[in-house]
C-alpha cells in the first residue's frame, strides 16, 4: 500500500506542479502580452477534484484522517475501542453519502449531455466520471475497513482494534519518520526511537 501511496503522490505532485507552471505562464501572458492559454482554471478544477477524492482513500488506508485524540489516549480500553467502532462506520457513511451525491450529479450530466461553460466546452461526464471513481475507491476502502474492524471484534482481537484503528499519535508519526529515514539510507544517530540508548 505504501508503494501505491508513493505512486499516487508522485502523479498528483507532478500534476499540481504542471498546473502551477501553467497558471504562472497564464498570468505572465495576460499581464505582458494580453494573451490567454484558456482553460487553465478548468483543468485545475478537475485535477483538484480528482486528487482530493483519491487522497481521501489513501488517507483512510494510512490512518491520516484527523481525529481529536486529546482525551482518547487517557480513556479506558473499552471506551477507546467503542470510539473506534463508531468512527469507522461514520467515515463509511460519509463516504457513501459523498459517492451517492456525486453519482447523482454524474447521472444528470450524462442525461443532459452537459458541457463546461468554458472555451474548451469539455463534456463533463469525463472529469466527473473520474471524480466518481475516486470517491468510489474511498467508499470501497471505508466499507472494507469497517468489515475488517467488526471481524476483529468478533474474533476478540481488541488490542489490534485499539492499535490499528485508533487515532495516530506523535509516537506513530515518529516511528514512521524514522523508518522512512532508514529506508533512504539516513541513520538518525541523535534521534531517539525504538531501541535507542542514552
Amino acid at each position: 500500500m505504501q508503494t501505491l501511496e508513493r505512486i499516487v503522490a508522485w502523479v498528483f505532485g507532478l500534476a499540481f506542479l504542471a498546473l502551477a507552471f501553467a497558471v504562472a505562464t497564464e498570468t505572465v501572458m495576460r499581464k505582458m502580452f494580453n494573451r490567454s492559454l484558456q482553460g487553465v482554471d478548468e483543468l485545475g478544477g478537475y485535477v483538484l477534484a480528482v486528487g482530493a477524492a483519491l487522497s481521501f482513500a489513501l488517507a483512510l488506508r494510512s490512518r491520516a484522517h484527523i481525529r481529536i485524540d486529546i482525551v482518547h489516549d487517557h480513556l479506558p480500553r473499552f471506551l477507546r475501542v467503542l470510539l473506534n467502532l463508531l468512527a469507522m462506520p461514520a467515515i463509511a457513511a460519509c463516504a457513501a453519502a459523498a459517492l451517492a451525491m456525486a453519482w447523482f450529479a454524474l447521472s444528470e450530466t450524462i442525461a443532459f449531455n452537459a458541457t463546461a461553460q468554458t472555451p474548451w466546452a469539455t463534456p463533463l461526464k469525463y472529469p466527473q466520471g473520474l471524480w466518481v471513481a475516486a470517491l468510489g475507491a474511498f467508499a470501497l476502502f471505508a466499507v472494507i475497513e469497517t468489515v475488517t474492524l467488526f471481524g476483529l471484534l468478533l474474533r476478540g482481537r481488541v488490542d489490534e482494534i485499539d492499535q490499528r484503528y485508533g487515532p495516530r499519535g506523535a509516537k506513530d508519526d515518529l516511528e514512521d519518520e524514522l523508518a522512512d529515514m532508514k529506508a533512504r539510507g539516513v541513520i538518525p544517530a541523535d534521534v531517539p526511537g525504538k531501541g535507542a540508548t542514552r
